[in-house]
């Protein structure tokens, strides 16, 4: 299994003219690599998965492999239905993918037996690691540290994002799920603190920008350098803050167009971020010196 710990970039998915950017998104790929990010994850939240056709989904994974490298790619699975679900995780180990990421099924509400019966059939229709995805902020489905820990003795169910921001359940987790499971944050802000508690890294919408500073901060956190690694998150701290001022990924786009790396379009129903939100990105990007 390839390595799924250290700083991993939740890829935004550049559109132009209202179709995939094929081109600029490999390039973003290649970014990471030449930054030292250890995992690519594509189709994810921040690649606007959700108003993606499922030709579109398949093409983006297929894409990040390509383009991938030596690095890990950790393909977006997720859907609130157990069988699209599956249908996309089976591509995804077909167009060589390392591991998926599954989020947990949105709108429909699940109970904790609904999201076990979920998650046990996709571990079994596919030979892939899985991470679980929890973000109950945006499924309203908040997996709870007790069906994690049971899902854990599924022998693909790898590890877990977790974009709770709570940092007590990591303690917790480490006690249903044993100290082999892998945590990682699913919240920038506080994955320095979510390592000191026993996480391996973070699936990052930061390092989307600044690649580099995301994967040096993990590789110290990783080595128990939590002084160097704080002194990297005091740095971080503006860029984590901004990107998440309106819904993501409107300001991390906006980011990258005022870096020449994609067009800031996103799909309906999202738009672009506010003036006084691009003012403080612009801001931020210069404080960073990412700003030619």
């Amino acid at each position: 299994m390839k390595t799924l710990q250290g700083s991993m970039t939740a890829l935004v998915t550049p559109f132009r003219n209202g179709v995939v950017d094929e081109k600029a998104f490999q390039r973003l790929v290649e970014r990471q690599a030449a930054g030292g990010t250890a995992a690519v994850v594509p189709v994810g939240t921040t690649g606007e998965s959700a108003t993606l056709t499922h030709e579109e989904h398949r093409r983006v994974i297929s894409l990040a492999v390509e383009a991938a490298g030596g690095m890990t790619v950790i393909a977006g699975a997720g859907s609130n239905s157990t069988a699209e679900a599956i249908e996309l995780a089976r591509f995804a180990e077909k167009a060589g993918a390392d591991a998926l990421l599954t989020v947990t099924g949105y709108y429909n509400k699940p109970t904790q037996a609904g999201l076990i019966a979920h998650f046990t059939a996709l571990h079994d229709a596919t030979n892939l690691p899985i991470i679980l995805y929890n973000v109950p902020g945006r499924t309203v489905a908040n997996l709870s540290v007790e069906t994690i820990g049971a899902l854990s003795k599924l022998p693909r169910i790898a590890g877990v994002k977790d974009a709770t921001g709570d940092l007590a359940r990591v303690a917790l987790q480490r006690l249903a799920s044993g100290a082999d499971f892998i945590q990682l944050s699913g919240e920038d802000m506080t994955a320095v603190g979510f390592n000191a508690m026993g996480g391996r890294g973070c699936i990052s919408v930061t390092a989307n920008v600044a690649p580099d500073l995301c994967a040096e901060m993990q590789k110290a956190t990783l080595a128990g350098d939590y002084a160097g690694a704080l002194a990297i998150q005091d740095r971080l701290a503006p860029l984590h803050d901004v990107l998440f001022a309106e819904t993501s990924p409107g300001p991390v786009k906006y980011a990258l167009s005022l870096m020449g790396l994609c067009a800031d379009e996103l799909r309906l129903p999202l738009v672009g971020p506010t003036d006084a939100t691009k003012t403080r990105v612009k801001k931020t990007l210069a404080g960073l010196g990412l700003l030619d």
